[in-house]
């Protein structure tokens, strides 16, 4: 299977960058390669040296470093999330126009990507069969509206007729422009009669003697039927009067009615749907599937879905030149027309090099429950798999690793595993960053990665000498030998200034200070401190003694603390008001006087 990870013994051959690890696997008797990436994809670039393609030229994805695409990248992931919420409880009928709202959402965004990347080709490829994959699997439209959908597919995707009717329109003479003629069977070749029909009038105008042939023309353009899937007709009352028209022209082809003509002629030839003459112009086609469109609207308008295949087959023969094998688009093309959904997908994995847009439409097709079949052979469904490879691309970027989060959330096999394996490889460079995911982290309850992060930071912050941020690290990572390295290098700062740093944070500890005895006494003899300062003897007195007596001081400290119990002594509120606070102090310190 092309989704499937192999598991298996290998054997290490070389590695081309530090970074790239590149792996022969023997399946059969077919040795291969094959490339881990930090969890990225890569694409095979071409092979080399002779007889048995052993080792393959392989490069990393560089897509997610394209500004523009970026755009794309942080665009789809708000549509993504979107789709998730959709209930799942709510009747199918219900939830489709939201599907399909969804998927156009993802096109206009690959729509503006290529207006700011002028129509690179892969983008419209991409767009190409997003939109036939919406046709046919999300709206799934029936016969007769089927017609209407694809209309809209090829003209959307043939726009270079609206810049040459502009070029024409624009000209001092638009009839006698060299590229009248091309616009006018465009329109016709697109369904667009009404425009044929204005860029007409402009040569009936001139054509005084051919003026009743024009007029024939008109007639015939405006009478051909169009089914409209609101009306109140039938698909079969408007087969019959389709029928009708089609004997019409047929009739005038037949009559010779256009024969003075040729411009006339060829349009009467397309009107009645003539192979050999739309073969004949296959530049103004410029593809199979543009023909097989035109085909059918002048030959099977009613066409059903089931018969896309064999008409799509066998246009694809008749244009394409039987010499060269088809191109890996028109394969895809192909399959989405034989409604073979896993095939499109599989091709679309092999040749697009990102995983953006397989698990994107993936994920729609999944929700409109098109997949449910498919599972694959290590646990995962098809919609999973392909998530999982492009969120752990996105996790190698700077930024975007952020929007890999969510597709994680929603991956419910493996998602879990997968963001704890990678959200340990993003790099703290900032303490702003190292906040970001450690709100993730504590967000989804994930206490190991909590507690490396915040073991990480508080490191880096001591190194810096920075202990009021390493003290704050240590405690919500809930590291207790930690908070007492930083508590005792917090004393020891002390002994040698004689005052201390970070007050605010000393002071509001509150009951985080119990995470270990020695950061409780730094708090606490910070308290004595104040209460001192603040001449309040006796509770400095109080609290002095207690800290004496509880031995929670490191011993390096013991005399600062019996030095600290001298001044106390001399104070008449202690040794007056207070005399067994007096005495227990006298009672410490004797030894050392």
């Amino acid at each position: 299977s092309q989704f499937t990870k192999l598991l298996v013994p290998v054997n290490l051959i070389s590695a081309p960058t530090s970074d790239t690890l590149c792996l022969c696997l023997t399946h059969t008797h077919t040795p291969f390669l094959t490339c881990f990436n930090s969890y990225l994809p890569v694409c095979v670039s071409g092979a080399t040296g002779s007889g048995s393609s052993l080792i393959h030229v392989v490069r990393k994805d560089e897509d997610i470093y394209s500004p523009i695409l970026r755009k794309l990248f942080n665009e789809s992931h708000h549509i993504f999330v979107g789709l998730q919420t959709i209930r799942e409880d709510l009747p199918s009928k219900n939830k489709k126009p939201q599907f399909v709202s969804i998927s156009k959402s993802y096109r206009s965004v690959i729509r503006a990507c290529m207006e700011e990347l002028q129509q690179v080709s892969i983008l419209l490829a991409i767009e190409l069969i997003w939109n036939l994959c919406e046709v046919l699997f999300i709206d799934a439209v029936p016969a007769g509206s089927l017609l209407l959908h694809l209309l809209d597919w090829v003209r959307l995707h043939k726009a270079d007729v609206d810049e040459k009717a502009r070029e024409v329109l624009q000209s001092e003479s638009p009839v006698e422009h060299h590229g009248y003629w091309d616009v006018v069977v465009s329109y016709v070749l697109q369904g667009r009669l009404e425009e044929a029909r204005q860029m007409l009038a402009k040569q009936a105008a001139q054509q005084y003697a051919d003026k009743n042939m024009y007029k024939l023309m008109d007639n015939l353009l405006s009478k051909m039927p169009v089914y409209n899937p609101g009306s109140i007709h039938t698909l079969t009352e408007f087969d019959v009067k389709w029928r009708h028209w089609h004997e019409e022209v047929d009739r005038c082809l037949q009559d010779k009615s256009f024969a003075s003509n040729v411009h006339l002629e060829l349009i009467c030839k397309i009107l009645v749907g003539d192979e050999d003459t739309l073969l004949e112009h296959k530049e103004l086609l410029s593809t199979w599937y543009h023909f097989l469109v035109t085909r059918l609207l002048f030959a099977h308008p009613t066409i059903k879905p089931t018969e896309l295949h064999y008409y799509a087959q066998s246009c694809m023969a008749m244009f394409l030149d039987s010499r060269s094998a088809p191109e890996t688009l028109d394969s895809i093309l192909l399959a989405a027309f034989d409604f073979d959904i896993h095939q499109v997908i599989k091709d679309c994995s092999i040749a697009l090099n990102n995983w953006w847009f397989v698990a994107h439409l993936t994920d729609l097709l999944d929700h409109c429950k098109l997949l449910q079949s498919h599972n694959l052979h290590f646990g995962s469904n098809l919609r999973e798999f392909l998530l999982l490879e492009y969120a752990s691309g996105l996790f190698n970027h700077h930024s975007l690793w952020q929007l890999a989060v969510d597709y994680f959330d929603h991956c419910p096999e493996f998602g879990r595993v997968y963001l704890e394996l990678h959200i340990e490889r993003v790099p703290l460079d900032t303490e702003r960053k190292a906040l970001k995911v450690l709100r993730i982290c504590e967000q989804r309850q994930m206490p190991e990665q909590v507690r490396s992060i915040c073991k990480i930071m508080a490191k880096r912050a001591l190194r810096n000498n920075r202990l009021g941020s390493a003290l704050s690290w240590s405690i919500r990572a809930k590291d207790a030998a930690f908070a007492t390295l930083i508590s005792e290098r917090f004393l020891q700062d002390y002994c040698t200034r004689g005052t201390f740093s970070d007050l605010d944070l000393i002071d509001n500890l509150g009951p985080a200070m119990l995470l270990s005895d020695r950061l409780t006494f730094l708090v606490k003899y910070h308290e004595f401190h104040k209460l001192y300062g603040e001449k309040c003897f006796t509770e400095a007195a109080k609290l002095l003694l207690s800290l004496i007596t509880a031995k929670i001081a490191p011993r390096s400290f013991w005399m600062t603390l019996l030095t600290d119990a001298l001044p106390l002594l001399e104070q008449k509120e202690v040794s007056q008001t207070h005399p067994h606070l007096s005495l227990g102090l006298c009672d410490i310190t004797q030894p050392y006087l």
